[in-house]
C-alpha cells in the first residue's frame, strides 16, 4: 500500500538508485584500499632495496677481506735457544708466529741500556711451496732499526752456517747508530735465518756479535722435520766460541767494514 498522495513513478525509480549507490560506494571503499596496499608494498619494496643497497660495500669486502695474517702462537713451545750468552742484556723475548697460509717465526730479541733495541734474530721456516716468493732482504729494510729506506752490502762473514752475507743502511757511516744486518737463506730445508746488531761502538763489534750469535744458535726441538734435524747436526761440529768468531769476523777486501760498494741497494 504506498502512501498517500506518493508519485507511483518517483517510488520506483527510488528504490532503483538505492543498490546503485551502495555498488559504487562499496567499489570505491574496495579500490581506495587495493591502492593503499599496492603503495604500502611499493614502500617496503623501496626500503628494502635502500638497506641492501647500504648493505652492498660491507658485503663486498668481506668477500675480498684478506686472511689475517701473523698471530701469536702463545702455547707453542720454543725450537732454538741461544747458549752461552755474555752480553750485558738487560732483557730478552722469545716470540713465537704462526700464518693461517702456513709456516712459523721465531724470534729472539734483546734489549739494551735505556730499552734500546739491541740485536734480533729470526728463523722463518716457510710452509711448503711458499718458500718462492719470499723476499728477506726486503724484510730486512723494515726490521732494522735506525731508519733509512734501503740496505747495502757489508761484506760476509762464516759460521758454522756457512757464509752469511751482511747489510746496512745506506750511506751509513760507522759508530754507534749503524746496526749490522745479517742473512742467511736454505732451500732444503725451507729455512730464512735473518736478524741484525747494534751490539759495540762500530760495525767491527757488530760483525763479532753476529758471528757469534750464530755459532750459539741452538736446535731444541725439530718436531717432524728430519732435514731440519740433520741440517743442524751437520753445522754443530762447525761451532767456534766467541774468541775464535772474533778472529773470523775481522776482514779483509770482501768482508771489511769498509768494502767497496760490490753491488746496489736493495
Amino acid at each position: 500500500m504506498r502512501p498517500f498522495g506518493a508519485d507511483p513513478a518517483s517510488s520506483s525509480l527510488s528504490t532503483k538508485i538505492h543498490p546503485a549507490l551502495t555498488s559504487f560506494a562499496d567499489e570505491a571503499c574496495a579500490t581506495v584500499a587495493r591502492l593503499f596496499a599496492y603503495v604500502g608494498t611499493l614502500a617496503f619494496l623501496a626500503i628494502l632495496v635502500v638497506h641492501f643497497w647500504r648493505q652492498l660495500p660491507q658485503i663486498a669486502d668481506h668477500k675480498v677481506a684478506p686472511k689475517p695474517g701473523w698471530t701469536v702462537a702463545g702455547r707453542a713451545q720454543p725450537a732454538f735457544a741461544l747458549s752461552a750468552l755474555d752480553r750485558d742484556e738487560k732483557s730478552d723475548t722469545y716470540t713465537i708466529l704462526r700464518h693461517p697460509d702456513g709456516g712459523r717465526k721465531e724470534i729472539l730479541r734483546w734489549l739494551g741500556a735505556g730499552d734500546r733495541p739491541l740485536a734480533e734474530l729470526e728463523i722463518y721456516r716457510p710452509d711448503h711451496g711458499a718458500f718462492a716468493g719470499q723476499q728477506p732482504a726486503a724484510d730486512l729494510v723494515a726490521r732494522i732499526p735506525s731508519g733509512g729506506t734501503g740496505l747495502e752490502p757489508a761484506g760476509v762473514i762464516d759460521s758454522k752456517f756457512g757464509t752469511i752475507s751482511l747489510f746496512r743502511r745506506e750511506n751509513t757511516k760507522d759508530g754507534a747508530g749503524a746496526c749490522l744486518g745479517f742473512l742467511k737463506t736454505q732451500h732444503d730445508p725451507a729455512l730464512i735465518i735473518s736478524g741484525w746488531s747494534c751490539e759495540g761502538d762500530g760495525l767491527p763489534a757488530r760483525r763479532k756479535a753476529i758471528a757469534c750469535m750464530l755459532d750459539r744458535l741452538m736446535l731444541l726441538n725439530a718436531g717432524n722435520e728430519s732435514k731440519l734435524a740433520d741440517f743442524f747436526a751437520h753445522a754443530e761440529p762447525k761451532r767456534r766460541s766467541c774468541r775464535a768468531a772474533d778472529s773470523t769476523a775481522t776482514g779483509d777486501w770482501i768482508t771489511d767494514t769498509n768494502d767497496p760498494h760490490l753491488r746496489g741497494a736493495l
